[in-house]
């Protein structure tokens, strides 16, 4: 039996696996080597500082910078690096910090005697005492009501993206207001789109402005404090303190994460979306329909009435929504048995990233309701993953003096540790 399962080979999950193997602890991790970062397309930019878009190992040795001047690299504040760079990064990573990383998927974790039971994706079946579930963030896409049913053929998530030249020579409707739909606009454009329209219920496009420079004297700096989020104290204490953001009131919590860090583009995307010549804002989908030529009908509402418009393919840039209930890689019994904090239903987790089920640990976006929006961003692989696998260790301990592993405490959900 193992003593840690780490589900996940993204940011957070080599995180974790990199700190639980330099405690020694007998571990698995599982998952595709930053998947989802690999399957993005070509020609995108990491929207953070490279200085804060380090994974996180517990001597530091295998941060950004050390990988970017092994390649002869330029990571410079200010200076966008390209996605497909920072994923060969995390695969560096995980060849320095990560044990034999095992790159099938799982496809359940269960509860068993004594922890968890595991299933491979082709069905193998391994014991682990803990499990840290780090899945990102793909199953947790979220697509308006109007657009869930119909066709990946007329209606797809922008994460389900790597290359866009399929459409070239197709008109293309992309909805939302943030990065994600933004870029992919500007990249359809570029990659032969006939027509791109963005279509958001915003009112307006907000643009973050180009960063200060690092050094720039004392009362800025004190003014409005660089950190990985953006300046400001306000983002000083949702990059810097997570751990002061799990204390304050749900009701806090919850209208923070619904609110903080909204919909924005990076400062420098805003000269090639100039090329995206239809932006319709305050509309609001409320029906799409497949036409009897095989387009798509999209009925909308705005400050200006209903209006209809048509296109070939709809791409969904509208976010990801951490609810348990689309972890569907836990069994239905551990998802009913967690605790949640927020609307969507996001697990709460304790202090030591500990859900309400003993020995299932969580990481990346599904904390962040209760950590705050620092886990929605690389940024939060540092504070999350040292603090998680002391919290493991903690949790062994416990299961060698005959404390609860792998199962809720009697009366109920068990409660989440401080």
């Amino acid at each position: 039996m193992y003593d840690l399962v780490v589900v996940g080979a993204g940011p957070y999950g080599l995180s974790v696996a990199a700190h639980a193997a330099a405690h020694g602890l007998r571990l698995r991790t599982f998952g595709r080597s930053m998947g989802s970062w690999h399957a993005m397309p070509s020609g995108m930019f990491l929207k953070s500082e490279p200085w804060a878009s380090h994974l996180s190992d517990p001597e530091g040795a295998y941060g950004l910078d050390a990988y970017a001047a092994a390649r002869g690299v330029r990571a410079a504040h200010g200076v966008p690096l390209p996605v497909d760079f920072f994923a060969s990064y995390g695969d560096w990573f995980a060849r320095r910090a990560v044990p034999a990383l095992d790159e099938r998927l799982i496809g359940t974790v269960a509860p068993a005697a004594g922890g968890f039971e595991l299933l491979t994706e082709d069905g193998e079946a391994l014991r682990a005492r803990t499990v840290a579930l780090a899945v990102g963030v793909l199953p947790f896409m979220e697509v308006p009501g109007p657009l869930r049913e119909l066709p990946r053929r007329f209606v797809t998530h922008s994460s389900h993206h790597g290359e866009l030249d399929r459409f070239a020579g197709r008109d293309v409707t992309v909805v939302g207001a943030g990065q994600a739909a933004l870029e992919t606009a500007a990249l359809l454009v570029e990659q032969g789109a006939a027509t791109v329209r963005i279509l958001a219920r915003a009112d307006r496009l907000d643009w973050n402005t180009p960063p200060p420079a690092l050094d720039r004297g004392l009362w800025p700096a004190v003014r409005a404090p660089h950190t990985g989020l953006g300046c400001g104290w306000r983002n000083k204490l949702y990059a810097d303190a997570p751990g002061v953001f799990r204390r304050l009131p749900t009701a806090t919590r919850a209208r923070i994460f619904d609110s903080a860090l909204g919909p924005a583009g990076a400062w420098w995307l805003r000269e090639r979306f100039a090329a995206v010549g239809d932006v319709r804002l305050g509309q609001r989908i409320t029906s799409a329909t497949v036409t009897p030529d095989e387009r798509l009908r999209l009925d909308m509402a705005g400050p200006d009435g209903s209006t209809v418009l048509e296109t070939d393919h709809v791409v969904a840039a509208t976010g990801f929504t951490p609810g348990v209930d689309r972890a569907t890689v836990l069994s239905p019994v551990l998802r009913a048995s967690l605790r949640t904090v927020g609307g969507g239903g996001a697990p709460e987790v304790g202090g030591l990233f500990e859900s309400s089920w003993p020995g299932l640990f969580l990481a990346g976006l599904l904390t962040a309701p209760s950590y705050g929006p620092s886990m929605r961003f690389v940024l939060g692989a540092e504070y999350t993953a040292g603090r998680l696998v002391r919290g493991v260790r903690q949790r062994l301990r416990a299961g060698a003096r005959g404390g609860a592993v792998g199962r809720p405490r009697a009366g109920g959900k068990a409660p989440v540790a401080a």
